[in-house]
């Protein structure tokens, strides 16, 4: 289990999360309508809702780089839902800048970060929701997505906390959301629910990020091979 060894209060002193006003309504839990991907089987998907953060939500121009700062929107704004924060800056899901200045002021990254293009990745992440929420998160870094340990522990963290994992790759470098499990009854295949923020325009409705690919299980075969880290974030 990971903790955060920085000044995590000197960070929040630091950098007020302001209340955000978007040009247009965030699509909420984009995953919602669709259905396990075998008829029979185990499902275990995430409990709560979350707004679906992607490239230019926000008016700020992110494509080829900020696919992590977007997955890690995605699971700021399931944890405040889940906690049921009140009216307070707790309820406000930090902007790139906002996540950029937290990272400075921990001492994880260089004054020149701030206002980079600079990605980040799931350890960058687990930092800012420690620092925001003090939550601890399970950090796994694992050299087979598919390795059958790997999958037994998913399947014991959606049976638990029904929660949200952001994961990265080495090989495939594209941050996404892990949003549940699926086990086939009948040929005993693996699936993975994902959620991908690389869509980069403005969204009609939950069917066309599923029938684009945005949203939707996929065999754990199919990962490109490689090394992942996975962030657990273990809210109650």
């Amino acid at each position: 289990m990971a903790t955060c060894e920085a000044d995590c209060d000197a960070a929040l002193v630091a950098v007020k999360i302001q209340p955000k006003k978007y040009v247009y309504s965030l699509l909420e839990d984009p995953q919602r309508t669709l259905p396990p991907p075998t008829a029979a089987g185990e499902t275990l998907v995430i409990c709560g809702s979350f707004d679906y953060f992607h490239y230019g939500c926000d008016g700020h121009q992110d494509s080829g780089w900020g696919c992590g700062y977007r997955t890690l929107q995605s699971a700021i704004s399931w944890i405040i839902r889940r906690k049921g924060s009140s009216l307070t800056e707790e309820q406000y899901v930090p902007s790139i800048r906002e996540i950029q200045q937290i990272l400075v002021r921990i001492g994880d990254k260089g004054s020149r970060f701030e206002g980079s293009r600079d990605w980040i990745g799931t350890l960058e992440e687990f930092y800012v929701i420690d620092v925001l929420y003090q939550l601890p998160c399970r950090i796994l870094h694992v050299k087979e997505l598919g390795a059958p340990e790997v999958l037994a522990q998913i399947r014991s963290y959606f049976e638990d906390y029904q929660g949200f994992i952001a994961v990265g790759g080495i090989s495939d470098t594209a941050s996404k959301a892990i949003m549940g499990y699926h086990s086939s009854a009948e040929s005993g295949r693996v699936y993975l629910l994902i959620v991908d923020p690389h869509f980069a325009s403005v969204p009609s409705s939950r069917q066309q990020l599923i029938d684009e690919g945005y949203v939707r299980w996929v065999p754990v075969d199919e990962f490109p091979a490689g090394t992942y880290n996975l962030c657990l974030i273990l809210q109650p």
